[in-house]
């Protein structure tokens, strides 16, 4: 069982947007995929409800609740949407279930700096430090020839993690979301624009140690 967790101490950095996207990903993959959502705001548990009975079934867990106690034992992939303020030991007790963990970031001052906070932090978990756990960064809601992101690029690629990918501000995130879908499964004549960007990431998630 392999565990993935989105996570950013920082609120409103579209974690959920990211977690439910993996999770529709490998889904529509062929892997059994459970979502574990340790939000109490519950975004990506409610995602899941909207979530069409024709659709590959996802499990979903109130890990705000019991953690991953009710977690299925079938499950190949667990996706863990992690609750923003997450530091200290709450932190270091959610990075022990972890092979691979997706910080995402938003293309503003305020959030490139918390990122820099959080990221010196995380990276000294001894999970981390020791390499037990790969770690990458992902630009999130970007909007391209904007001053902004050429900001977020360049300190994204500054950065001593990883830097995975940069997803798109679309429309087809909301479009999939309020449909309990993720955008693997919107037609690609919409969508195809989100599947080229998230190339670099599906490859990266699918590895399972980060490349020298």
């Amino acid at each position: 069982m392999r565990h993935i967790v989105v996570l950013n101490e920082k609120g409103g950095s579209g974690k959920s947007t990211l977690a439910t996207n993996i999770a529709s990903y490998f889904a529509t993959e062929g892997a059994a995929v459970a979502l574990a959502d340790y939000d109490s705001q519950r975004s990506s548990l409610d995602w899941l409800e909207r979530r069409p009975d024709n659709r590959v079934k996802i499990a979903g867990v109130a890990g705000f609740e019991d953690g991953l106690r009710h977690a299925p034992r079938s499950a190949d992939i667990i996706v863990i949407d992690a609750p923003a303020r997450t530091r200290g030991p709450e932190l270091v007790d959610l990075i022990k279930h972890a092979e691979t963990i997706v910080v995402p970031v938003l293309p503003s001052p305020i959030d490139m700096q918390a990122a820099s906070n959080f990221l010196r932090g995380l990276k000294e978990v001894p999970k981390i430090a020791k390499k037990n756990a790969k770690i990458g960064v992902v630009a999130n809601r970007v909007r391209e020839n904007t001053l902004i992101y050429e900001d977020l690029d360049e300190y994204l690629t500054k950065a001593r993690v990883p830097y995975i990918a940069a997803l798109r501000d679309a429309q087809n995130y909301v479009r999939a979301y309020t449909r309990g879908i993720g955008i693997f499964e919107l037609p690609e004549y919409m969508a195809w624009p989100d599947w080229y960007e998230w190339e670099p990431l599906t490859a990266w998630l699918r590895t399972k140690r980060s490349q020298p």
